[in-house]
C-alpha cells in the first residue's frame, strides 16, 4: 500500500530555494529622501506662501521648521508637503513638569493645522545635550508629555525624536568604536531610545562633515569629506571600507547604539550641509565645496541603500538650509548655508529630484546637474565584506549567471582577478550585474550583501564599469 505522505519534488525544492534566492537578491532597498530646513533668523526672507511655492517648483516634498509659526503652518497646508515642526528648548521645562501645558501645545500647535498641514513629526527641542540652559533633565519627560497629549487627540502617526549632535559621542572614529558619552547614558541617552523603540520613532541627527574637516582638514582628505573620488578609509575595527565622512559618522551612531543594545532604533539625519562662505580661518567653507557636499549627498541618497553599517537602511535627510540667514550670530558661516539666498534664486546649482544631480567642487570641471538616465559612472555597486562569504558567493552566482552580469575579467588570468578575494570579486560581479541594469533602484543590494558608492572602487589596476 502505498503512503500517504506527500513528498516535494526535488526539482521544485531547487526551484523554491531559487525563488527565495531570486527575490531576496532583488529585494529593494528603496531610495532615501531629500528635505531642507526652512530656518528664519533673518530680515530679509520671502513670505511662506512664497517659500512654499519655491519648494513645490524644486520638488521638495519634505521641510523641517525650527517652531510651529501659524502663518507658515497655514501656508504649508494642502501643499502635500510633510512638515517637521519643534518644540523648542525653552519650552521643555514646562512640557515636561505639567501634562496640561503639553496638552494645550499640542492642541494650539498641532491638532489646529492638521491633517490639512501634514505634520510628520515634532522634534522636541534641539541639541539639548549641549543647552547651556541645562535643559538635559527634562528631555524625556517633554517627549512622553508630548506624546501623551497626542494620543487624547489621536495623532499617533506623528512620530516624536529630538535632534542630537555628533558632540554627544564619547568617540567616534573609527566608526566600529563609536560610544555615547557615559554621562548621558543613564539619564538620558537608554530613557530616549527605550521610548522611540516603544513608539516606532526615530533618533533624529544632525551632522556635519564640515566642522570635523574644518578643525582636521590637514588629517581629513577633502575629497572623502564632498563625496567625491578616494581612496577610501578602512574601519581597522570591523574592517568595512567608507568613500564618505557622513556614512562614518553616521555608523559611528549606530555603533553607540549597538553599544548599549538598541539596534533597532533607526535614525533621519536631520540637520547637514555646507557652509558657502566663511572667514578666513573657516577652512573649506567655499561655493563650490558647498555645491558639491550637497549636490553629491543628494545623488547618494537618492540612489538608495544606507551606510556600510546599516546597507539597507535608506537615508532620509534635511539639508541645512532653506535660505542664508542674515541675523544669525556666530561666525560668517552661520549666515552662509543656505541653498537660496532671499531673492529665492539658487547659491549654487543643484537639483532635488532623482531627475538629476550636481558634482561639483573645487577641482571639478563645472557644476551643472546631471540627469539619471546618463549618470554614468556617478555610482558603483560594491560588496559589503560583512555580509560573509555565503551571502557574497550567492550574489556572485547569481551575478554572473542568471543576472547577465560580465565576469569574465575576474576569471584567472584576467584583468581583474588580482586582487584574488572574495570580495573583490563580489565587488566587480555586483557593479557589472548593476550598471547593465541602468543603476536601478534595488540592484545593488543582493540580499544585503551590496550597497551603492558614490567612488570608483579601487582594486589594483582593475577599472570597473560605469555604464553599458
Amino acid at each position: 500500500m502505498a503512503s500517504s505522505t506527500s513528498h516535494t519534488p526535488t526539482s521544485l525544492l531547487i526551484l523554491l530555494s531559487f525563488l527565495s534566492l531570486f527575490c531576496s537578491l532583488q529585494a529593494a532597498t528603496a531610495a532615501g529622501t531629500v528635505g531642507v530646513n526652512y530656518g528664519r533668523i533673518a530680515d530679509d526672507l520671502p513670505s511662506p506662501a512664497k517659500v512654499v511655492e519655491l519648494l513645490k517648483t524644486q520638488g521638495i516634498t519634505r521641510v523641517k521648521l525650527y517652531d510651529t509659526s501659524s502663518d507658515v503652518l497655514t501656508a504649508l497646508a494642502g501643499s502635500g508637503i510633510a512638515v517637521t515642526v519643534a518644540l523648542p528648548n525653552e519650552l521643555l521645562s514646562d512640557t515636561a513638569a505639567d501634562q496640561s501645558f503639553a496638552d494645550d501645545w499640542v492642541h494650539a500647535n498641532i491638532s489646529q493645522f492638521y491633517p490639512a498641514t501634514q505634520i510628520e513629526s515634532i522634534a522636541v527641542g534641539n541639541e539639548v545635550f549641549v543647552d547651556p540652559k541645562n535643559t538635559t533633565p527634562f528631555l524625556v519627560p517633554a517627549m512622553k508629555n508630548v506624546y501623551n497629549a497626542l494620543v487624547k487627540h489621536n495623532l499617533t502617526s506623528i512620530k516624536i525624536s529630538s535632534p542630537i549632535a555628533l558632540s554627544a559621542l564619547q568617540s567616534s572614529y573609527p566608526a566600529s568604536s563609536g560610544s555615547f558619552k557615559p554621562d548621558l547614558i543613564e539619564p538620558v541617552i537608554k530613557p530616549m531610545l527605550s521610548f522611540l523603540n516603544q513608539t516606532g520613532s526615530y533618533l533624529m541627527v544632525n551632522a556635519y562633515p564640515f566642522f570635523a574637516y574644518e578643525a582636521n582638514a590637514d588629517q581629513i582628505s577633502l575629497d572623502y569629506a564632498l563625496f567625491k573620488p578616494n581612496s577610501g578609509v578602512v574601519d581597522s575595527g570591523n574592517g568595512l571600507k567608507y568613500y564618505s565622512l557622513l556614512d562614518a559618522q553616521l555608523d559611528a551612531v549606530y555603533a553607540a547604539m549597538s553599544a548599549i543594545q538598541y539596534d533597532a532604533v533607526k535614525m533621519v539625519v536631520t540637520e547637514t550641509g555646507w557652509p558657502s562662505l566663511g572667514d578666513s580661518n573657516e577652512v573649506g567653507a567655499s561655493q563650490a565645496n558647498a555645491q558639491s557636499y550637497n549636490g553629491n549627498l543628494v545623488n547618494r541618497v537618492l540612489t538608495g541603500n544606507g551606510t556600510p553599517l546599516r546597507p539597507n537602511e535608506p537615508l532620509d535627510v534635511f539639508l541645512f538650509a532653506l535660505f542664508n540667514e542674515n541675523k544669525k550670530p556666530g561666525p560668517t558661516s552661520e549666515r552662509n548655508y543656505g541653498l537660496f539666498y532671499p531673492s529665492e534664486q539658487k547659491v549654487y546649482d543643484i537639483t532635488f529630484t532623482t531627475s538629476s544631480s550636481a558634482s561639483g567642487g573645487e577641482g571639478d570641471d563645472d557644476g551643472e546637474g546631471v540627469s539619471k538616465a546618463s549618470n554614468a559612472g556617478q555610482t558603483w555597486c560594491v560588496a559589503n565584506g560583512k555580509a560573509g562569504e555565503e551571502k557574497l558567493q550567492k550574489g556572485i552566482d547569481y551575478a554572473c549567471g542568471e543576472g547577465g552580469a560580465d565576469c569574465r575579467p575576474i576569471q584567472e588570468g584576467a584583468t581583474c582577478f588580482d586582487p584574488d578575494t572574495l570580495e573583490a570579486h563580489a565587488s566587480y560581479a555586483f557593479n557589472s550585474y548593476y550598471q547593465k541594469q541602468q543603476r536601478g533602484t534595488g540592484t545593488c543590494d543582493f540580499g544585503g550583501a551590496a550597497y551603492v558608492v558614490t567612488q570608483a572602487p579601487s582594486y589594483g589596476k582593475c577599472e570597473f564599469p560605469t555604464g553599458y
